[in-house]
């Protein structure tokens, strides 16, 4: 499995490049143009779930033991951290958000009634993973519910609630926008709060956040160590970021508004990773000072967490019930309701069970990616070479793209 993520990472930012070159100017425009700042909140709350607000604080500690990971010596914990979920691993979305905003509606390719099945299929299993993550980090957030371990049932209420707000607000795409920009004040406040509760206390000054937020150099000083996996686990995020990557560009390429491609890998690279790059070296803090985070702290990060996974979610059913035109105005409010209710419940407790892994559907969008190009290269290689403009752009007639061909 190593071999076949590394050549899909070598694919991936080779493909970057070779876009860059290409059709760096050209500007970029969705079926549905919103706003920048809109379309970064859109990209960050539905590019990103609960993992970002849960995993840190488990998992500073582990990157700090090098006797047990002698492979994490070559930089800090912090700098781990970020790489793990910032700034270089974005360009998946970068490239899957040009790909279905400028070249997929000439090629056709997620229309193949196979490769949509394929398709499909990743969407909904990556949205029961979502859930499942949810589902086994909450004891330790909220340990008033339980022993801080054991799952209990009530864990098991939360997260079926959260599947059902999440199918509901995927019922209109006006909740999918409006959720999208809440979230985003939310993670943001989140950060402000736990930051004066670091740095504004007794015994602690601001200056140690800028300390500590220095200690990410050591991501950007050794961005090269980032590119291929360092061991099983950073393989299994950067499976889980493939996981991500196809439902991520289609759906957030509806909304770019006309940024040019290179602004657009720009405002994808950066712009998300500076409130990252702000909450890691806040809870970094917390962990390196052994700051109790009991409480309403927990509480707090759990309530935001879970605002995270309504807002994937709901993404992502929209995105799927599109793509197989089972839609609310299809099926009717109802069945759309408790079809994909029942279908995300059951999928989690695979999850549960280990019957499905991340890995595996990480493995199979690695798998599109080369079918794809492989498919273009036969297929559609005239098509692609005189693309020269977003199709929206001049309001493209697709219909007669094809019989030109």
């Amino acid at each position: 499995m190593t071999a076949w993520l590394s050549a899909g990472l070598i694919f991936t930012f080779v493909a970057i490049v070779f876009i860059l070159i290409r059709w760096g100017n050209v500007k970029c425009i969705g079926v549905t143009p919103v706003h920048t700042f809109t379309f970064i909140a859109i990209l960050f709350t539905s590019g990103l779930d609960v993992g970002l607000i849960m995993f840190p604080l488990t998992e500073f500690a582990g990157y700090a033991d090098l006797a047990a990971s002698p492979e994490y010596g070559f930089t800090n914990p912090l700098a781990i951290e970020f790489g793990f979920w910032a700034f270089l691993i974005w360009g998946f979305y970068f490239l899957t958000c040009f790909y279905f905003c400028v070249i997929e509606p000439r090629v056709k390719f997620f229309e193949l009634p196979l490769i949509k099945f394929i398709n499909n299929f990743v969407i909904i299993g990556t949205c029961a993973f979502t859930a499942y993550l949810l589902l086994t980090n909450l004891p330790w957030y909220m340990p008033e519910l339980g022993d801080g371990e054991t799952l209990v049932s009530s864990f098991y209420l939360i997260v079926f609630a959260v599947i059902c707000a999440s199918v509901y607000s995927s019922t209109n795409i006006r909740y999918v926008r409006l959720l999208s920009l809440a979230t985003t004040w939310a993670f943001l406040a989140l950060i402000v709060v736990m930051w004066a509760g670091a740095f504004m206390g007794e015994g602690s000054n601001v200056g140690e956040f800028a300390s500590t937020l220095g200690l990410l150099g050591g991501y950007f000083g050794n961005l090269d160590k980032f590119v291929l996996p360092l061991n099983d686990y950073h393989e299994f995020y950067l499976y889980w970021w493939f996981a991500w990557s196809i439902m991520i560009g289609q759906f957030t390429s509806r909304f770019v508004g006309g940024l040019r491609t290179y602004q657009v890998l720009a405002a994808m690279l950066v712009i998300p990773s500076l409130p990252i790059a702000a909450w890691f070296a806040v809870l970094y803090y917390y962990s390196i000072n052994s700051i109790d985070t009991s409480g309403f702290y927990n509480l707090a990060m759990a309530i935001v967490g879970i605002t995270f996974v309504i807002n994937s979610l709901d993404s992502l059913v929209r995105l799927y019930t599109d793509n197989l035109g089972i839609g609310v105005d299809k099926l009717g409010k109802a069945k759309y309701l408790v079809g994909n209710i029942v279908a995300l419940s059951l999928l989690t407790l695979l999850f549960k069970l280990d019957f499905l892994q991340i890995q595996w559907v990480g493995a199979v969008v690695i798998g599109l990616f080369f079918t794809c190009l492989g498919y273009i290269l036969v297929k559609k290689f005239k098509v692609v070479k005189e693309i020269d403009c977003s199709p929206t752009e001049y309001e493209v007639d697709f219909q007669k793209i094809e019989l030109a061909k």
